[in-house]
């Protein structure tokens, strides 16, 4: 009873020191590290957040790897970072929803590059329609896209930061993956699977190695980025309560909270008080979101 009081008594120290530690860190945020030298690889680099990543880091001193299955835009991604004077940056087509594809692309990347050590799962497609006028198609690309690609690349370049025990996976997942949304039955699915994926594959590891893993996980929350996935976005109230995000504004705090370590990152709502807000009765939650009117026009 003794040992069961004290290890109660730890864990409301604990409880309390980490609560102090969240409400000092939105004050005083954690210093940024440098990615200078780091092998960077980004999916869907031709086009959107990814394009805007991969000059980003390009620009910071990482090498950076640009993947995306459109091979002419990925290649004017490389070459607009050349004409900055920059010659560590590499482009590969690959399509991330192909499993042998993305293995043996990746292992190309290990014998021409070098093993990455940050990884940037970008990649995504957003089909906005209601469920019954979703093919199935339309489905299983959605799904194995922004899904089941992130398992591929992890069982690509995982190893190898485990080995060295250096590196840091970040992931976009959606403001879609913490609320759901009309028109949004399979998108927010996806969304919300990857910030289950990774906040298991953090979990695992950091059991695995008794919480001594130095490799870090990133999910981001944007919120809407003007990156033409979708033709409108619906909103009731004024801009400055609800905007637009420009890609590269967006790819900006992508970089920042990865070099600050940030577990998890929302780009257009604050996450403590959205976290507040779902401890609303459902009922409560749904007259909220029906207040708001949020959301993007179906393409149906």
């Amino acid at each position: 009873m003794l040992l069961l009081l004290a290890e109660i008594l730890l864990l409301i120290f604990k409880t309390l020191y980490y609560i102090c530690e969240d409400v000092y860190r939105l004050i005083v945020p954690p210093k940024k590290k440098s990615v200078a030298g780091e092998i960077v690889l980004i999916t869907g680099a031709g086009h959107g957040i990814g394009k805007e990543l991969a000059i980003g880091y390009a620009s910071l001193g990482a090498t950076v790897v640009c993947w995306d299955i459109n091979e002419e835009t990925n290649n004017q991604t490389m070459n607009d970072i050349k004409k900055m004077g920059i010659q560590s940056v590499y482009a590969y087509k690959c399509n991330v929803a192909d499993r042998e594809e993305v293995f043996a692309v990746a292992e190309k990347v290990k014998k021409e590059v070098g093993d990455v050590t940050i990884l940037v799962n970008n990649a995504g497609i957003v089909v906005i329609k209601s469920f019954l006028n979703q093919s199935v198609d339309e489905i299983a690309r959605v799904i194995d896209i922004n899904v089941t690609a992130h398992f591929w690349t992890l069982k690509a370049f995982l190893p190898s930061m485990i080995e060295k025990d250096h590196g840091h996976i970040v992931a976009l997942s959606s403001v879609a993956g913490l609320a759901g949304g009309p028109y949004g039955t399979v998108y927010c699915s996806s969304k919300f699977a990857v910030r289950g994926l990774m906040e298991a594959f953090s979990e695992e590891l950091r059991r695995l190695s008794n919480g001594k893993s130095s490799i870090k996980f990133t999910t981001i929350y944007p919120g809407f980025v003007l990156t033409g996935f979708y033709k409108k976005a619906k909103i009731k109230y004024p801009r400055w309560l609800v905007r637009e995000f420009l890609p590269q504004d967006v790819a900006s705090s992508i970089i920042d909270a990865q070099r600050r370590n940030y577990e998890n990152k929302t780009i257009s709502i604050n996450m403590p008080l959205f976290k507040i807000l779902r401890l609303l009765p459902d009922k409560a939650f749904k007259s909220l979101v029906d207040f708001l009117d949020i959301g993007a026009y179906p393409e149906d």
